[in-house]
């Protein structure tokens, strides 16, 4: 057994080295020649249909509005607001006490892998085979994506602030750990991602930093909720245990626990970013943002969770109401996510987008479908304009407004 840490070559960060094509007979012409070259250089399909780079490496997924993205920020704002000079207010007791936890590391023997992961993949076949790996790609993606951006931030901010720094060194750590040990699961499927690839070629989204730790917040409670909802599930029905990464999950969450409470400090740190009105509407959008991409991505591939035994639509709303029950002690504002119209209107938006990908998959030009889809997506954007106006939960941190302690 091998544990996983921050090693490049468990990451997989391996260049795409491409062959340099055969040289071609002087009689042969440019237009054959090209063809010739645009063949050779089409990625090759394997039999579930993924495109692969070269062979076990797996091209990554088209990037659309619904996948995970990487980002980055406005690192002179960032170290702006770390600054001790700048920011005398900044909790410091408390952040050291979370560096002295992160440092602990709780999970290093944690990742710890066995011959069982192999023999459990050559049993998932077919179409769960599929979806599996689909699943895997997305989770590696988006802890990578946290990697990255953590480990940028942890070297920007040494000399601003040591502490902090060292905090999102030790987050990345954990992050690329996770990445890690999802392309290692890949590579029991006979795939894996060139994470070394995506880091050069992949876009990144731009954030300011509030924005930033809005999202990053979220993403950290919300995979809690997603990764202890599905460990407690098996737990509580065994024969689902299609694969053992989901033993791991238990100890795995507390990672993304840990994450979350560090961005709630940050935020406590910064009442600009809170305890106004702007921070009441930013709150809600990046609620709405987060719970709405997962709620359409996870109904598109539904049969993943009901392979584990789930069903798509009670886990989606079990994370969502949890999740939303986390952030509302922090955000100035959340939707209701417990009133009736709530997922009534979630429900239409994945119907409508049922609609959307129906049309992506028809055999017709291009503007066709754009013209068939436009009536679709603004219907969606009405479903989403009224969820966003609808009357909010009053929610927020007693820290800044003890007038909520009775709402606690």
């Amino acid at each position: 057994m091998a544990l996983l840490g921050m090693q490049r070559q468990q990451l997989n960060l391996r260049t795409a080295g491409a062959k340099a094509a055969p040289a071609l007979p002087a009689r042969v012409s440019r237009r054959s020649a090209v063809r010739c070259n645009a063949a050779a250089n089409a990625p090759a399909t394997d039999e579930l249909g993924f495109k692969k780079m070269r062979e076990g490496i797996k091209e990554a997924s088209e990037e659309s509005i619904l996948t995970p993205r990487f980002y980055t920020t406005d690192f002179d704002e960032m170290e702006e607001l770390f600054s001790l000079e700048k920011n005398p207010n900044l909790p410091l007791e408390e952040l050291e006490a979370m560096l002295t936890e992160f440092k602990q590391d709780y999970n290093q023997k944690h990742f710890v892998r066995n011959e069982s992961f192999k023999k459990a993949a050559d049993n998932v076949q077919g179409p769960a085979r599929k979806i599996f790996i689909e699943f895997l790609e997305r989770s590696c993606t988006a802890e990578f994506s946290g990697f990255l951006l953590y480990k940028e931030l942890g070297r920007r901010l040494k000399k601003t602030n040591p502490a902090v720094a060292e905090i999102f060194t030790l987050m990345s750590r954990d992050e690329a750990r996770h990445a890690g040990f999802l392309n290692k699961a890949m590579s029991d499927f006979n795939l894996a991602l060139d994470l070394g690839f995506l880091t050069r070629n992949r876009k990144y989204t731009f954030f300011k930093p509030k924005f930033i730790f809005y999202a990053t917040f979220l993403s950290e409670k919300i995979g809690y909720w997603r990764y202890i909802t599905i460990y407690r599930h098996l737990q509580r029905n065994p024969e689902n245990q299609m694969y053992p990464l989901f033993e791991y999950f238990e100890n795995w969450c507390q990672d993304e626990n840990r994450h979350g409470d560090f961005f709630s400090a940050v935020l406590k740190a910064q009442p600009k970013f809170l305890n106004d009105w702007k921070a009441k509407l930013w709150s809600r959008f990046f609620c709405l943002s987060v719970y709405i991409t997962m709620y359409l991505n996870d109904h598109q591939r539904t049969a993943f969770y009901e392979s584990l035994g789930m069903n798509t639509r009670h886990f989606n709303q079990h994370v969502i109401i949890e999740t939303n029950k986390s952030v509302a002690r922090l955000f100035p504002q959340v939707p209701d996510c417990e009133h009736p119209e709530f997922f009534e209107r979630m429900n239409k938006l994945v119907d409508l987008n049922q609609k959307v990908a129906d049309i992506g998959k028809m055999d017709v030009p291009s503007p066709i479908k754009a013209v068939l889809r436009a009536p679709l997506i603004e219907r969606m954007l009405k479903e989403i304009t009224q969820i966003y106006f609808s009357a909010p939960m009053r929610s927020g941190t007693v820290d800044l407004n003890p007038a909520l302690q009775s709402v606690y």
